[in-house]
């Protein structure tokens, strides 16, 4: 999988238009969740772009501190269904925690993680943080991944 990661004036048209129906394709139809994916963040993102043969197949995008919470962020974290399988999900995280380091200057980390993805989280030094919360219907928690890791 080759990773771009861009920020949003850098993106294309296309690309946005597949990152779109990538979040849209597993957050709206899979989950069956509606929300306002749009959320005019996008703008203010890092995005994490995982391709193959030129096909996204995962995502997230990444926030400095400050922005999305007092810790650098990542989130909207998505692997097309078909394609989990090969680990991707691990790739476009390391990636966005490099991307993070690289881009923001920083170690410390937090997102807000669907309850079920806590063991794939703490694989990538993520810690449980408070209590869990509803998030557009679906169970999450905040956690949190520390200046040392």
């Amino acid at each position: 999988m080759e990773i771009i990661v861009k920020t949003f004036q850098e993106l294309t048209v296309a690309e946005l238009h597949d990152i779109f129906q990538l979040r849209s394709e597993i957050f709206v139809v899979e989950q069956n969740c509606v929300y306002q994916d749009i959320d005019g963040k996008d703008k203010k993102a890092l995005h994490i772009l995982g391709k193959n043969e030129n096909h996204l197949v995962a995502y997230t995008r990444c926030f400095a501190p400050g922005i999305y919470f007092e810790e650098a962020a990542i989130g909207r974290v998505v692997v097309k269904e078909a394609e989990r399988k090969f680990g991707y999900g691990h790739t476009i995280m390391e990636a966005s925690i490099k991307a993070i380091k690289e881009y923001y200057k920083t170690n410390s980390i937090k997102l807000s993680a669907q309850t079920y993805l806590i063991r794939f989280y703490e694989a990538h030094g993520f810690i449980k943080t408070g209590s869990e919360y509803l998030e557009d219907g679906i169970p999450h928690i905040a956690m949190v991944r520390s200046k040392n890791s």
